[in-house]
Formats: structure tokens, sequence, C-alpha cells
């Protein structure tokens, strides 16, 4: 069984820890981000999936986005002032935890389970 060579991945599960009290303003900046990132062709066809929930340890509100990039287009969202304009007040609503940061980006692969085909 290979590894996941997550270095090479476009899927991201996507972080936000938002602050109490900021959760509908952020809503309405997260309804905006993917079908942006879409309307600029830097995310495959597939809509993000969102998950919201409270943290274990605090009970604070956490966000959940995970969506897949297209190849080389991570870089060229840091550059677009539409993409900007979401990123930066999404920023602003969320504040860092546990000695987390407030927004985090991991980029994740597929891992076959044992016992399942590769």
């Amino acid at each position: 069984m290979s590894d996941v060579n997550t270095n090479q991945s476009n899927t991201v599960i996507c972080h936000y820890r938002v602050t109490a009290g900021n959760e509908k303003k952020f809503e309405a900046l997260l309804a905006e981000h993917w079908p942006t990132l879409q309307r600029l062709q830097l995310v495959s066809a597939a809509p993000s999936q969102i998950f919201k929930g409270l943290e274990q340890d605090n009970g604070q509100p956490i966000y959940f986005e995970i969506f897949e990039w297209l190849p080389g287009a991570v870089d060229r969202a840091h550059e677009h002032p539409e993409v900007m304009a979401v990123w930066e007040p999404m920023d602003a609503l969320c504040e860092q935890r546990g000695g987390k940061p407030n927004m985090e980006f991991p980029h994740v692969g597929i891992w076959p389970a044992p016992g399942t085909a590769t």
C-alpha cells in the first residue's frame, strides 16, 4: 500500500474558528466562498461540503469546508481581488483558540483503508 502524498493533493479541509456572535455574518460570506471560487474557475465542479459544530474543548462555533482546488489554483486565488474580498472579512470574523490559528487549511488525500481496493 502506498502512502498518500498530501503535498500534491488538491483537496482541502478548511477549519474556521468563528468568534461567537459572528456566525450569521460568517455564514453569509461562506455562502459566497465556493461560488466565487467556482465562477473564477479555481475549484472542481463538485460543490463544497460545509459542516457546522461546536468545539469539544470550549463549545465555541467551528465550521469546516471541504472542496477541491484545480491544479495551481491556490496561488492564483491568493492574488485575485474577488477572492480576497471574501477571505479578508472571513478572517476578521474568526479567532485563535487553544493555541490554534483562527483558520487552518490542511490539504489531504484519500488514504485507502486496509482491506479496500486501491
